[in-house]
């Protein structure tokens, strides 16, 4: 399995995988200009040239970042895939000096494992709600929220 930087091939098969779980109402739909517009944030996990998983970092300010947009494919579900994601966003976000990353899920349980924390969703800055206007489910979001401090010292 390869964790790479996604690039402008890789769109197809992102938007696929993301809006299949979208469509489940587990997360938020992308559309295929929002995944072409923030390329630069995304990273695929690839196994023989196919992709099976994706998610990206994306920066909200000087001092905090988002995992989003965060899936892989039910078929190789609990593989380390996942993990080999997040552990990627987490070493992206330490070398740029981001001292905390946040993630809005409904697997809390995968994500404590991965050292976050559960928070209260208004503990973080107003800014990271804009695109929750897009969401099915605003204003009565039950995702939980979790956060995680990195050493960047």
């Amino acid at each position: 399995m390869i964790i790479r930087k996604a690039n402008l091939d890789d769109v197809e098969a992102m938007h696929q995988l993301v809006n299949k779980y979208a469509e489940t109402g587990v997360m938020l739909s992308r559309p295929r200009n929002m995944l072409y517009e923030f390329i630069r944030d995304f990273a695929v996990a690839e196994i023989d040239g196919e992709i099976v998983g994706t998610g990206a970092l994306h920066i909200m300010w000087l001092d905090l970042a988002e995992v989003r947009a965060f899936a892989v494919k039910e078929a190789y579900a609990a593989q380390g895939i996942g993990r080999r994601l997040v552990e990627y966003f987490i070493n992206e976000a330490v070398k740029l000096g981001i001292p905390k990353v946040f993630v809005l899920t409904y697997q809390p349980g995968f994500f404590e494992k991965m050292g976050f924390s559960i928070v209260n969703k208004e503990s973080l800055p107003q800014k990271v709600w804009k695109e929750c206007i897009n969401c099915p489910k605003f204003p009565n979001c039950d995702e939980v929220c979790m956060v995680r401090d990195l050493d960047i010292s």
